[in-house]
């Protein structure tokens, strides 16, 4: 993960102690992130995610889903070699 990934995903991301017992979670608040991911496996789109957690910015959702496909495609990448 690059330095400009760790201050983008820091900023959409929270990962501490005293939240969640250290889940990440949308920053902001206790929904953590994995919350959206089952969403989508259960077939519901990111306006249902939003309709139950209206208080999450779609901007944030969308930023962790941009960065995760970043972070993901760096990962397969670098295995590749």
């Amino acid at each position: 993960m690059t330095a400009e990934q760790k201050t983008s995903l820091a900023s959409v991301v929270t990962v501490s102690r005293e939240i969640m017992h250290g889940i990440p979670c949308f920053t902001g608040s206790r929904v953590p992130v994995q919350t959206l991911i089952d969403f989508f496996e259960s077939g519901d789109s990111i306006d249902d995610f939003l309709t139950v957690y209206p208080y999450i910015p779609r901007r944030k959702v969308l930023a962790f889903l941009e960065l995760s496909r970043d972070v993901t495609i760096d990962q397969i990448t670098c295995a590749s070699f």
